[in-house]
């Protein structure tokens, strides 16, 4: 924690003395660039001895915290910090960036520092990869992305075929009634009407009412093509034999 406070205080020097000689000279950059290199390797090397120590949890400056956190996540694929290779920036009167290039255990790494406003506001790092992991990188994105549509379109498919055997499956629950049932109950619901309205003397008025009933139920112009030998009822309904 003391070493990033150095580091600050470093910063709020260097960039003191600048806006001193900014009164002077219209386009000064924010500092030289011996002093970026030397701002940047303080930087690194105060984020890693944070990691090493394990002292993440003593920092409390927010732009500190981003730093460690983005290192950290780096160093999945970068590995263990070895060296700082380089160092280059770009600056103008309050506004610039620090890049300093570092050797890992694995791949190599950029940690970027960004100045707005006089101010450091963002440190980042960012692995380098070689041009083959990038285009495998890209081609497994590429699959998985096209294997997600293909997927969820199969399951649209399925769904949509799944509508043709909705109709089948609801006829199965679905009882219809039985057409000589019905019949039967046609013809009870006339005969019995029929006795209710008519006053028959004997059993032959009633059985030509039955027959005559019966044959138009069955759609028959008449009772010729049956003989009712006898009427029986049951309940309230009556059956021929």
């Amino acid at each position: 924690m003391k070493k990033w406070l150095l580091v600050l205080g470093m910063i709020t020097c260097m960039l003191g003395l600048t806006a001193c000689g900014q009164e002077k000279e219209e386009e000064t950059p924010l500092m030289t660039e011996a002093d970026a290199e030397m701002l940047g390797q303080n930087i690194v090397e105060t984020i890693n001895q944070y990691v090493v120590q394990n002292a993440q949890d003593q920092a409390t400056d927010p732009v500190l915290i981003s730093a460690i956190e983005s290192w950290e996540s780096a160093a999945e694929d970068m590995g263990n910090y070895v060296e700082i290779i380089s160092t280059e920036s770009e600056l103008d009167e309050k506004d610039g960036v620090i890049d300093v290039r570092i050797k890992g255990s694995n791949r190599e790494a950029i940690v970027e520092i960004v100045i707005d406003n006089m101010a450091v506001t963002t440190v980042a790092t960012n692995v380098e990869y070689t041009f083959g992991e990038k285009m495998q990188k890209a081609a497994l994105n590429t699959l998985l992305g096209m294997g997600t549509v293909f997927i969820v379109l199969i399951l649209i498919s399925a769904i949509i075929s799944c509508f043709n055997f909705i109709p089948k499956i609801q006829a199965k629950f679905t009882k219809k009634p039985n057409k000589e049932d019905v019949k039967t109950a046609a013809v009870d619901n006339t005969i019995a009407q029929i006795i209710e309205k008519e006053e028959l003397s004997d059993d032959l008025e009633l059985v030509a009412v039955i027959s005559a009933a019966i044959a138009a139920s069955e759609g028959a112009a008449s009772t010729d093509g049956f003989v009712v030998r006898s009427i029986k009822r049951a309940g309230n309904k009556w059956q021929r034999a």
